[in-house]
């Protein structure tokens, strides 16, 4: 089935900076610094121009991510449950038929990465990236799919791959796998 094309101003893009940074030694990843600038700054600016507009996902340090210039969104549910919460702040948030999501850790992604995944849809509410794997974390959501990822959450769902996939969600694929690595230790920011 041919999708629709989406329109760019119909996109929300969303920026998830509120993990807990484990394995950074409980670092606020989004804020530490990458080639001069964090690591949400650089994902904030390889985002915007694929979207309409932005907002970012985090649950400490809001002053310092306000000052990126975009609404800073907290998780609507507590208990710190992962990215499907942050996602679910973003679906509630935007004013967008459509939700563009990447992590913090990976600014890196292709510039075409919105654009690639709304064309290859294909009728879908969900769309996420894959390469030499998938990339659950990039996605487009239709963001009527706010209520129905409220209640996996509350039915104890955690996985962003397994929520997206009883979406009907479909991968879409890229060539290059090292556009969606991401930074998971102090070390890896220092490798480039």
């Amino acid at each position: 089935m041919e999708a629709a094309p989406i329109a760019r101003d119909d996109i929300t893009g969303l920026v998830l900076a509120g993990g807990l940074g484990r394995r950074m030694g409980g670092a606020d990843k989004g804020l530490l610094d990458w080639q001069g600038r964090p690591l949400a700054a650089h994902a904030l600016a390889r985002l915007a121009p694929q979207v309409g507009t932005l907002a970012l996902s985090a649950n400490r340090n809001s002053e310092a991510y306000a000052a990126f210039g975009v609404p800073v969104l907290a998780d609507l549910l507590p208990g710190a449950l992962g990215p499907l919460a942050g996602l679910l702040a973003g679906l509630r948030h935007a004013r967008t038929r459509w939700l563009a999501v990447v992590p913090c850790d990976a600014p890196r992604f292709p510039v075409d990465l919105v654009a690639r995944l709304a064309a290859g849809r294909a009728g879908a509410a969900v769309v996420y990236a894959r390469a030499a794997r998938t990339h659950p974390v990039f996605c487009l959501v239709d963001t009527t799919l706010a209520a129905t990822l409220e209640q996996a959450l509350a039915r104890g769902e955690r996985r962003v791959e397994g929520w997206l996939r009883a979406q009907g969600g479909i991968a879409v694929d890229f060539d290059d796998e090292t556009a969606f690595a991401n930074f998971n230790t102090p070390e890896s920011l220092h490798d480039d």
